[in-house]
């Protein structure tokens, strides 16, 4: 184990342009990969150039730059940009800040220029440009990291593949359409309103929708295609290399960057043929929330930047960019900053235990952590939506083995600090509870792996392993501690996976001795993860089948490893004995790389587009209606429409969250959904119904609202235009019934399928 910062990267010593122009050789097919999974799933290529360009002159270029102003080089350009990426997202979330609080979004393409002028006109400023002292990574470093991101590709493609871009008839998912219309708001002045409820005080940690809301302006391109394409490449792209970079500086190994790339983002929680899945089986990023996107390569900054500083390194006027950066993953992702606080304050007992002395450094991390939540709590999260409650083994009511067992009457109440169905169960029960917890964490090996196989640093008490290993154990605990409505406790886990995936590659380089072991039990691993033949679900739902159930692919497991682990003893001996933990660690990342593989593999094979349940389905004419209002809507104006519900015709109870008309529309709406608002889900297990289900937060808007509509009333009509500001009439007769009356008391603008647009005069 080694603690330097800027490990010996190459064994050549050639240098110079050739050396260069090899280095750039294998990153030709993931960028051509990348293009091409773009170009075939209709991005205009006008949109790829124009994001390419901003990301590059906007993002990189001036984060690399502060970066190397606040903390210096990494000593080589690959890792210098991947951290700048992070740094440039924080960089220019604050112009977009400045410009929300000033009204002076329109000048936010002037910001990179505002931040790159001093490192041209300052001398000191100017090294900024070049690489410091170090080390080139090595050639295989690149060609690693190169087969990395085809991996990462593969999955963006399934991605791409299953959600074209509107208009289109197609069933989005919910979060989707609100995180549009956030992004939409982001694009207004402070402060901001919740979209779907105008005049409600939005408190979200929404500056994903910043970042989104800031190219859209810069760019003008829209929001869907950078929120389904360009921004999810990127900033998993980005999230991937940030996270590399951290293995390489825990562990002094170059190869150790690629390993837990390959582990935390094109890899999963194994299956080996279980009947069900475990919790949070998939990777760290998704399409699905854009927050959690996000918050992958600010964290890893804030995790480098924090083990340079337990190492030893001094951050200088560093220590000014640290609590923007925890302000930035505070109002990124709340679940993030918790597990890295819980990490700093393990690393400080431990440094405090071993050497008895304050440990500085991590208390002033922590602290500025701690700064980080607090102001996220303050002015992002908060209100009724702080539903999170302490309820230990919550995360099994969305576990199928439980959920059809035990849970079955559990209902959507919190229901006390155990699950309700555990509080009934007998002893059988209990047992059976704690089977499928242990179950659920034999299926997350590659991520806790590490935990189990930690790296041999007990005689250099290096403080990054109680910080990367408290990470990881809070995450996972607070997964499994806390219940919320809607599982978002979920994300506690979520956020510390690619941390877990640096744990293993840690620990892999630090007991490999040569690349045979690692490899063999890579393969073996993959293969069984392959291989291994489904279990089906079990025919009856009793707690006795369901233990079997899960219990028969880890048995398999269990006697084939066995039976090599024999062979191998008797065949080897000493010398297996000490290469086991290296095989069982490369065998577990290499199962959940070729689960996850395989799994992408066979989506992208399988050209068929999922269109979700007709009912829940916007048409392609509502969602060109939408983008009309869009371009035709000032940016202020208030629209009123009698679109509340999924499905959209859905009487009472009401789904509230259709969210498409803010979120295609672009513009506030007076009340269309309100399911996730702060008032809902406070009334979350009213009357035993799910808070998404709950009343309108102001029944007599609503009540307005919808007369409007169904009867066409001037007295109300005008009501709506002089009262609450309303300019705008989205009318969609699938939604209810759409009075003609309404045309002799607006201009109707556009009738498109079913529905027709009013506006109301000023």
């Amino acid at each position: 184990m080694t603690t330097t910062l800027v490990a010996p990267a190459a064994t050549e010593t050639a240098s110079g342009p050739p050396r260069a122009w090899r280095s750039l050789l294998p990153w030709i097919l993931p960028a051509v990969a990348a293009l091409g999974a773009l170009l075939g799933t209709g991005t205009p290529a006008r949109d790829i150039a124009v994001y390419g360009g901003y990301f590059l002159l906007a993002i990189v270029v001036p984060g690399t730059l502060v970066l190397r102003a606040f903390f210096g080089s990494r000593g080589n350009w690959p890792e210098d940009l991947a951290l700048g990426t992070a740094t440039g997202l924080v960089v220019m979330l604050a112009g977009w800040a400045l410009g929300a609080a000033l009204s002076l979004q329109s000048l936010l393409i002037g910001w990179p220029v505002l931040v790159v002028l001093p490192f041209l006109l300052v001398p000191r400023l100017r090294r900024c440009w070049r690489r410091g002292a170090g080390e080139p990574l090595p050639l295989g470093w690149h060609g690693a990291m190169a087969a990395v991101l085809l991996l990462v590709i593969l999955w963006l493609a399934t991605v791409f593949q299953n959600f074209p871009l509107p208009p289109v008839r197609f069933e989005y998912y919910k979060d989707l359409y609100y995180h549009l219309a956030l992004v939409h708001e982001m694009t207004r002045s402070m402060p901001f309103q919740v979209p779907q409820l105008a005049g409600y005080e939005l408190r979200y940690h929404y500056l994903s929708d910043a970042d989104l809301a800031t190219a859209h302006m810069v760019t003008g391109i829209a929001p869907t295609t950078l929120l389904f394409r360009l921004w999810l490449l990127a900033i998993t792209v980005a999230g991937v290399f940030a996270f590399a970079t951290l293995a390489r500086v825990v562990s002094g190994r170059w190869w150790a960057a690629p390993v837990a790339a390959a582990a935390g983002f094109a890899g999963q929680a194994v299956s080996f043929g279980s009947a069900a899945a475990t919790f949070n089986s998939g990777g760290p990023v998704t399409l699905l929330s854009p927050s959690q996107d996000l918050a992958m390569p600010l964290i890893a900054l804030f995790a480098v930047l924090a083990v340079d500083r337990l190492r030893g390194r001094p951050l200088g006027w560093g220590w000014a960019f640290l609590p923007v950066l925890a302000v930035a993953n505070a109002g990124a992702k709340a679940s993030v900053l918790p597990p890295l606080a819980a990490g700093l304050a393990l690393a400080a007992v431990v440094s405090l235990w071993r050497r008895r002395t304050t440990p500085w450094a991590a208390a002033g991390l922590f602290g500025v952590t701690a700064f980080g939540m607090l102001f996220g709590a303050t002015f992002f999260a908060g209100g009724g939506a702080s539903v999170l409650q302490p309820q230990p083994l919550g995360t099994l009511r969305w576990m199928a083995p439980y959920t059809e067992t035990l849970g079955v009457h559990d209902g959507p109440r919190w229901g006390g600090l155990v699950p309700p169905g555990i509080q009934d169960a007998g002893t059988t029960g209990r047992l059976f509870v704690a089977w499928v917890v242990i179950w659920a964490l034999l299926l997350q090996a590659p991520r806790l792996i590490g935990l189990v196989l930690p790296p041999r640093t007990r005689g250099t008490g290096d403080p990054a392993l109680p910080l990367i290993a408290g990470v990881l154990i809070a995450g996972t605990a607070a997964t499994w501690v806390f219940w919320h409505p809607t599982a978002s406790q979920i994300y506690f886990f979520a956020g510390v996976i690619p941390f877990g995936a640096v744990l293993a590659a840690w620990s892999l380089a630090d007991r490999a001795r040569s690349w045979r072991v690692p490899v063999a039990g890579a393969v073996a691993g993959a293969l069984c993860a392959v291989l291994l033949p489904d279990v089906g679900p079990p025919a009856g739902k009793t707690v006795g089948d369901w233990a079997w159930t899960l219990a028969v692919p880890l048995l398999r497991l269990a006697a084939i490893t066995a039976v090599v682990v024999a062979v191998v003893l008797a065949v080897r001996r000493g010398r297996a004995r000490r290469a086991l933990p290296v095989a069982l660690i490369a065998a577990t990342l290499g199962a959940g790389v070729a689960t996850c593989t395989a799994h992408n593999v066979d989506a992208v094979l399988d050209t068929s587009v999922a269109k979700g349940e007709p009912r829940y389905q916007v048409t392609a004419l509502e969602m060109r209606a939408a983008r009309w209002l869009d371009r035709n809507a000032g940016a202020n104006d208030l629209v009123a429409t009698n679109v509340h519900c999924r499905p959209i015709s859905a009487g009472q109870p009401c789904d509230a969250r259709a969210f498409w008309v803010a979120g295609l529309g672009g513009r506030r709406t007076l009340v269309e959904s309100w399911g996730y608002s702060d008032q809902a889900l406070a009334r979350n297990g009213t009357n035993n119904l799910n808070y998404v289900y709950a009343p309108p937060p102001d029944r007599n808007v609503y009540a307005l609202n919808q007369k409007a509509f169904t009867t066409g009333d001037p007295a109300v009509v005008a009501r709506l235009r002089d009262e609450y500001g309303v300019r705008w009439l989205f009318a969609d007769s699938r939604a209810g019934k759409v009075a003609p009356e309404l045309a002799a008391v607006a201009t109707e603008r556009l009738r498109l399928g079913t529905v027709t647009i009013y506006e109301l005069g000023r």
